[in-house]
């Protein structure tokens, strides 16, 4: 149990060296020769910045599509000869008054997949209810749960991409609740810009890349979303995202790729259809907010309003650009309902209380271990400290953001692993007693304190996972930062914490040792 390979003591200490590596670069502002330019990002509280909580406001996006279901049935009722009067659009719902012999014709078209469609839980779209000579209804709950989910899908979509414009590091966009957008930028002073920057609609356009027939002088160069290609597309506009009605990610079986299936209304389809059917082979650019999401190439003429879009996607960027081109289809106005601005200042008084209580409580647990174990008490405030820099080094590698929630975090896990510490010695004390061997009892106490050591840590990770799957934001900080320190800290005490008593045993043998 006390001895060590060469294999495993290079393990050791090479893991050690390359965490320092990683840690040494956090303490310099310009970036260091040889090292990495990677950083413990600092959260809002901590560096700074501007907090958002936005909330869609999905009335307008109800009545949207009120109207437009009212305009499908009476088209509908029309084109089968049905006579109807005193048709209504109100809140949510639709009434309208009918002759008692047009009833089962009426019923017909009202349970029509193409009216009254399925969702995924077999649920109608709408209920209708006939009282004598009228018509009620009412749209289904669910169905209404579904638009404000993906109103709010959109609208956290829409947000990424115009604050990745700006440029500003490590942005926290989360949703809350049903309907609302909490936003967290980071070292962003000024929050007007971005507000104003929210508060635009996405523009989606369909347009065609130029060929030998495009005129040279009538085009633009657009970037791609990830602003690595260039394209030239035509100013012409195919077809905007008013016309989009709703787009899905789904597969391909027959080429075993991710796509995006999508449905465009009636004028739409017809200005598609005709596009597509002159234009087979040619490049079809998505451009949203002038940038292309997406080049596909139109393969057969696509006349039924509804299409798929095929380039290789892999899941996630299927489901991505589905939403997307959902976020052009349903716009949901986004209403500032708190604002706040945290000082740098502020920050740098966290950040500044946050280390001093780091340094006090690591000053205080170093002495009381030296005091209380001599030796061994030096050897666990070694290990103590290499548990700070592999804390830090990891979070480095991981890129994360460091909240004052997870500077708490980390001095939790310095009285962990102090406890850790203690309880391996005290075993120690009591196997001294029954064993004359000193190395047998350091071998047995090591031993027979491990089972303890990983329930009491096994525990503590289960609580941070819980913490990090339920909570957010800076819950979340801490959930990190504590599970992290949790495995550095079963590391240091149990592994290399050993290696140096080891080590000190071997070097007094045949003197009496004591803690």
């Amino acid at each position: 149990m006390l001895h060590f390979s060469k294999l495993k003591l290079f393990s050791i200490f090479f893991l050690i060296i390359i965490s320092l590596f990683f840690f040494v670069p956090n303490f310099f502002n310009k970036k260091l020769p040889l090292f990495p330019d990677q950083k413990v990002n600092l959260g809002l509280d901590l560096q700074g910045g501007s907090y958002l909580l936005l909330e869609v406001d999905s009335k307008p996006l109800f009545e949207q599509k009120l109207q437009i279901k009212s305009y499908e049935i009476r088209k509908k009722l029309r084109s089968e000869r049905v006579f109807y009067k005193n048709f209504e659009v109100s809140e949510s719902k639709i009434k309208f008054k009918f002759k008692q012999e047009d009833l089962s014709k009426i019923k017909s078209i009202l349970s029509s997949k193409d009216i009254n469609s399925v969702d995924t839980k077999g649920s109608n779209q709408f209920l209708f209810n006939i009282n004598n000579d009228q018509i009620t209804l009412n749209f289904n709950d669910g169905y209404f749960d579904l638009l404000e989910k993906n109103a709010l899908e959109q609208s956290l979509e829409i947000i990424r991409s115009r604050i990745d414009e700006v440029g500003t590091k490590e942005p926290t966009i989360l949703a809350q609740g049903s309907n609302r957008i909490l936003v967290e930028l980071p070292g962003l002073k000024d929050p007007s810009g971005i507000k104003n920057l929210i508060g635009k609609t996405a523009k989606l356009t369909f347009r065609f890349l130029i060929n030998k027939e495009s005129s040279k002088s009538d085009f633009d160069k657009l970037k791609s979303k990830n602003k690595l290609d260039t394209y030239d597309v035509e100013k012409r506009v195919i077809l905007s995202g008013e016309n989009l009605v709703d787009a899905q990610p789904g597969f391909d079986n027959i080429n075993n790729a991710s796509v995006v299936n999508f449905k465009l209304d009636g004028f739409g389809a017809k200005k598609f259809a005709y596009a597509t059917k002159n234009n087979v082979g040619r490049n079809l650019a998505i451009v949203l907010d002038d940038e292309v999401v997406s080049a596909p190439v139109i393969r057969d003429a696509i006349t039924t309003g509804n299409g798929q879009i095929s380039g290789g996607f892999t899941v996630k960027e299927a489901n991505d650009l589905a939403i997307l081109l959902r976020s052009g289809a349903l716009p949901a106005p986004l209403k500032i309902i708190e604002e706040r601005t945290v000082g740098p200042d502020l920050g740098k008084e966290s950040i500044e209380k946050g280390i001093m209580s780091l340094i006090i409580g690591f000053c205080l647990v170093v002495v009381y271990m030296i005091y209380n174990y001599r030796v061994f008490g030096l050897f666990a405030n070694i290990s103590l400290l290499i548990n700070l820099v592999l804390i830090l080094s990891v979070l480095t590698i991981l890129e994360a953001t460091l909240t004052l929630p997870g500077i708490a975090g980390i001095i939790l896990t310095v009285g962990m692993a102090v406890d850790a510490n203690v309880l391996i010695y005290e075993r120690i004390k009591e196997e001294l007693v029954e064993e004359k061997t000193s190395l047998v009892a350091f071998d047995n106490g090591y031993r027979r304190a491990l089972t303890t050591l990983l329930d009491a840590n096994i525990t503590t990770l289960i609580a941070a996972f819980v913490l990090y799957f339920i909570g957010s934001g800076p819950i979340k900080g801490f959930a990190i930062t504590l599970a992290i320190g949790v495995i550095t800290s079963v590391f240091t005490t149990y592994t290399l914490g050993r290696v140096f008593v080891s080590y000190y045993i071997k070097s007094k043998k045949g003197e009496e040792i004591k803690i």
